[in-house]
């Protein structure tokens, strides 16, 4: 007779087996390696070789090995370094803006009271955040329209002259700043706002007894439980940064002149109307480079863990 198994053994249904755990990771593990392992590995192979794809037939060896040579030519670029420098500029422009206005936002929808209108703000920050990057450049077209749009509108309702917005260099750069801060700012006030209900109540609320002083409870109480949140959101804020697109090429297509030529705009003209794709390749690899380095500088610099 077979001994009982023993009480803390563990049971199976009779269908799972050794390779079962792989069946159900497998999916997700090839949707992985499809669209984020497999082209980085590629990018980073790419950048290595002369990988002009309109003069193939000029090149007897197909797309030859050329070591770094790309990587010298982007850092010898004087166009490379004016999107670049134009994107820290577009960085400086919206991140703090969007800081400021998230935790402001934050700290009004955090006050106890007015449950009603919390949770519909609370909800209505999601549509920004719901719409495609494609959608808000659309509507970044209607809004800074020269002839019906709601900007200048708003202008000629202040007494000021309609201005072309999407037509001179500085009115394009300010519409692309609005209607990411438009876009991103609710992202910011939610990371906040879950900041701030970490916050134990009882501390919260003895700070309160002993200060007066709205700043000094921010200061001393409540900005150490955002600072997690504060380096996520400026980590995740640069690498959107670095490759945004969709918005500023729907709206401007990064003119007029290279007004709003940010590098994620250089990049793909250079891989996709001139067609060198090797050099657009060292482009991404080092934006990706720039990345991972502005990350772990933002984890040293502000995040700190709560005790």
């Amino acid at each position: 007779m077979a001994p009982p198994a023993a009480s803390g053994a563990r049971r199976h249904h009779p269908g799972y087996g050794r390779w079962t755990p792989f069946f159900f990771l497998a999916p997700a593990v090839i949707v992985l390696f499809s669209i984020g392992i497999y082209p980085t590995l590629f990018a980073i192979a790419t950048s290595f070789r002369r990988y002009n794809i309109t003069r193939r037939a000029d090149q007897q060896d197909g797309f030859p090995f050329v070591g770094f040579d790309n990587y010298f030519t982007v850092l010898h670029d004087r166009g490379f370094w004016d999107s670049l420098l134009l994107t820290g500029k577009f960085y400086l422009s919206v991140v703090p803006v969007q800081i400021a206005l998230g935790i402001l936002i934050a700290l009004m929808l955090h006050r106890p009271g007015w449950s009603l209108l919390r949770a519909i703000t609370r909800v209505s920050l999601v549509v920004p955040l719901a719409t495609t990057y494609a959608v808000v450049g659309l509507i970044g077209r209607l809004i800074f329209n020269r002839d019906f749009g709601v900007a200048n509108q708003f202008m000629s309702w202040l007494g000021v002259s309609s201005s072309d917005w999407l037509g001179n260099p500085t009115g394009a750069f300010l519409a692309i700043v609005v209607m990411d801060i438009w876009q991103w700012t609710p992202f910011v006030a939610l990371i906040f706002l879950a900041g701030l209900s970490m916050v134990p109540v009882e501390i919260e609320e003895a700070a309160r007894l002993e200060t007066k002083s709205p700043w000094a409870l921010l200061r001393y109480v409540q900005l150490p439980y955002m600072l997690p949140g504060l380096t996520a959101i400026l980590i995740l804020r640069s690498a959107d940064v670095l490759k945004l697109f969709d918005t500023v090429f729907v709206m401007t297509r990064g003119g007029p002149g290279a007004a709003t030529d940010l590098i994620s705009i250089y990049v793909q003209r250079v891989g996709f109307k001139v067609f060198d794709l090797g050099l657009a390749s060292a482009q991404a690899i080092l934006l990706l480079i720039l990345t991972i380095v502005l990350s772990r500088l933002y984890i040293h610099i502000f995040y700190q863990e709560i005790e």
